[in-house]
């Protein structure tokens, strides 16, 4: 079993900056691929990017690309997302996810969620 508890979340404005983070607990983290999705309201749950468990893979949604970063600590069990140039569009609750087998885009892949934090962007 691997809980997942994020952080750094809140308001920013449009061009803004934050870093999110998420500590899993476990001996095993390191085994584990990780990914970033985010819902917004009224919206399905969106993947945003994953980050193998050798940190050697990323993937990220075309959206975010050069603007966001994924990188794991695996001996501080965190993995963390940069969010740069930030948009009202990237206001969302954004999971943190593991997944024990496969680096993946498909939130149906991954074994364990956090329970999110909210990330406003102000225009």
């Amino acid at each position: 079993q691997v809980q997942l508890v994020e952080s750094g979340g809140g308001l920013v404005q449009a061009g803004g900056s934050l870093r999110l983070s998420c500590v899993a607990s476990g001996r095993t983290f390191s085994t584990y691929t990780m990914g970033w999705f985010r819902q917004a309201p009224g919206k399905e749950r969106e993947f945003v990017a994953a980050i193998s468990w050798s940190a050697g893979r990323t993937l990220y949604v075309d959206s975010v690309k050069g603007r966001f970063t994924i990188s794991r600590d695996n001996a501080k069990n965190t993995v963390y997302l940069q969010m740069n140039s930030l948009k009202p569009e990237d206001t969302a609750v954004y999971y943190c996810a593991a997944d024990k087998f496969q680096l993946t885009r498909a939130a149906g892949g991954y074994d364990y969620w956090g329970q999110g934090t909210q990330v406003t962007v102000s225009s």
